[in-house]
C-alpha cells in the first residue's frame, strides 16, 4: 500500500506557528514527511511555482486566495468558495475543502440529531461558511450567523430559541484559555433552550464554553475530531488510498491521551511529587510542581507567604499559578494539597487534564513545613478535604507501597479515564 513515501507534502499559510498536523497524518499511517511553509501572500504564486509538492493544506487567510492559482476544484470547494486542501495533477493544481468532511464527523460524532433545530454559528470568518454548510444539509433550520461585532447581549437574545450552538471564533483558545465568546455559565437566560454546543477550539479541549454548556446538560465536543477528520480526507487525496473511517476515532482517541495532563491532587504529604516525578519520567513528559512554582512566581517559601498575608494570599497566587500551568499540555503536575478548596481551581485543572487522587494512610502523613497541617490534625484536614477530592477527581490511586508501585498505580488510574469524559 502505498502511504505516500517519497512525495512532498505540506502546511501553508501566513502564520504557522505549531501545527497538530504532522503527528496526525503520521497517526493515520502516512509516510510522507509533513512540512510547515509560513508564506506571505505576496508570495503564493512564486510559492507554487518553485515548490515541487504532490499536495498542501491551505490555511488561514488563504483559503480563498489559493482559487485563482487553482486548475478546478471539487463541487463541494466550488459551492463554499473555499480550498483547504490542494494537490498537483497533469493539468495543474486541483482543490478540495475537507474541513466540510471533517465537520460533518464532528457532528455525527456527537450522536446529536440537528434536523429541524435552530443552530447559531458564532463567527462570520474562517471556517463559517463551511460550518453554516454542513448544519444546513444535515437539515438544522435555521442556521444563523453572529459575527464577532454583532456578538452582544442584544442579539443573542434574538435566538433565545436555538438548540445548537458553533464556535469558530478563536475566543477561548491557548493562551487565551478562560474567555468565552458565549456566557453560558454567568447569564443563566442567555441561550435557555441550549442543547448542543460544538467548539471549533481543540487548545483546551475543554473551552469555557464547553464546561458551561456540560453543566448544563448539553452535548458537547471539541474540534479535536474535525481536526483529525479532515486530515484522514486530506491523507486520502494525497496519496489515492481509501482509509478505514475507523481511524478518524483511533487518531482522535491518541490525540487526545497524548495531550492531557496527568494532575495529581491529594493530602500534604501523601507523595504527590515523589510519585509524579516517576509517572513522568515513565511517559517521557515535563513534571511540573506547583508548590515549587509558587514559590517561583511569589519570590519567597510557602511559609512566608502564609505568614505575610494569610491564607487568602497564598491561595490568590496558586490560582494564578495554577491557570499557567494548566493550560499547557502533555504534563505531569502535582498540586498543592489545599487547591481543592477553591472551586475556581478546578475549571483551569480539568480543562486538559485528568485529575487522579492520590490517598494515603494519614498516620504517615508528615506535616513539618506544612503551615495548615501544623494548625489542624492531618485527620481534621481530611475530614475538611474529602469530599473536595472526591468531587474534584476522576479516579483514585493508593499510595500503599514503594513509590515505583505507586507511579504504577497512578498511571493505571490515569489511563481508565476514557477520553472524553467530560464531553
Amino acid at each position: 500500500m502505498d502511504t505516500g513515501a517519497g512525495k512532498r507534502i505540506g502546511l501553508i499559510g501566513r502564520k504557522l506557528g505549531h501545527s497538530y498536523s504532522p503527528e496526525i497524518h503520521a497517526l493515520l499511517g502516512m509516510t510522507y514527511p509533513y512540512e510547515l511553509q509560513e508564506v506571505a501572500p505576496e508570495k503564493i504564486g512564486e510559492f507554487l511555482d518553485t515548490n515541487p509538492y504532490d499536495g498542501f493544506n491551505v490555511t488561514i487567510p488563504y483559503k480563498k486566495d489559493i482559487i485563482p492559482f487553482l486548475c478546478g476544484m471539487s463541487e463541494t470547494a466550488a459551492r463554499l468558495g473555499s480550498v483547504n486542501t490542494v494537490i498537483c495533477t497533469k493539468d495543474g493544481w486541483w482543490g478540495d475543502n475537507t474541513d466540510y468532511y471533517g465537520f460533518t464527523y464532528m457532528v455525527r460524532r456527537t450522536g446529536y440529531d440537528v434536523r429541524g433545530k435552530k443552530a447559531v454559528v458564532i463567527g462570520a470568518g474562517g471556517v463559517s461558511p463551511t460550518v453554516c454548510a454542513v448544519l444546513r444539509d444535515l437539515g438544522a433550520d435555521p442556521v444563523v450567523v453572529i459575527s464577532h461585532k454583532d456578538n452582544t447581549s442584544e442579539t443573542r437574545a434574538l435566538h433565545r430559541d436555538a438548540k445548537i450552538l458553533a464556535n469558530t471564533s478563536p475566543v477561548g483558545m491557548y493562551p487565551n484559555n478562560g474567555e468565552s465568546p458565549v456566557p453560558l455559565g454567568d447569564v443563566p437566560d442567555a441561550f435557555p433552550e441550549m442543547e448542543c454546543v460544538l467548539d471549533l477550539i481543540y487548545n483546551p479541549f475543554e473551552t469555557v464554553l464547553l464546561a458551561d454548556a456540560r453543566e448544563r446538560g448539553c452535548t458537547t465536543e471539541c474540534g479535536i475530531s474535525m481536526l483529525v477528520a479532515q486530515a484522514k480526507r486530506g491523507a486520502e487525496l494525497f496519496t489515492g488510498l481509501t482509509l478505514d473511517d475507523g481511524l478518524n476515532e483511533t487518531v482522535t482517541a491518541q490525540m487526545i491521551s497524548s495531550r492531557r495532563n496527568l494532575i495529581l491532587i491529594g493530602m500534604p504529604g501523601c507523595g504527590k511529587s515523589t510519585v509524579g516525578r516517576l509517572a513522568a519520567e515513565a511517559l517521557g513528559r515535563t513534571f511540573v510542581d506547583l508548590d515549587e512554582e509558587i514559590t517561583r512566581e511569589a519570590g519567597r517559601p510557602i511559609p512566608e507567604i502564609f505568614a505575610e498575608g494569610g491564607e487568602d494570599a497564598f491561595r490568590a497566587i496558586e490560582h494564578k499559578v495554577i491557570c499557567r500551568v494548566c493550560a499547557g499540555s502533555s504534563l505531569v503536575i502535582a498540586t498543592g494539597g489545599g487547591c481543592v478548596t477553591r472551586a475556581e481551581n478546578y475549571r483551569p485543572m480539568a480543562q486538559n487534564g485528568v485529575l487522579v487522587w492520590l490517598r494515603r494512610d494519614i498516620a504517615a502523613l508528615p506535616i513539618a513545613g506544612r503551615p495548615l497541617s501544623q494548625k489542624n490534625t492531618p485527620a481534621q484536614l481530611y475530614e475538611t478535604r474529602r469530599p473536595m477530592y472526591e468531587a474534584f477527581a476522576d479516579a483514585v490511586a493508593d499510595n500503599v507501597s514503594t513509590p515505583a508501585e505507586t507511579a504504577k498505580a497512578v498511571l493505571a488510574a490515569f489511563r481508565s479515564v476514557p477520553v472524553g469524559l467530560r464531553s
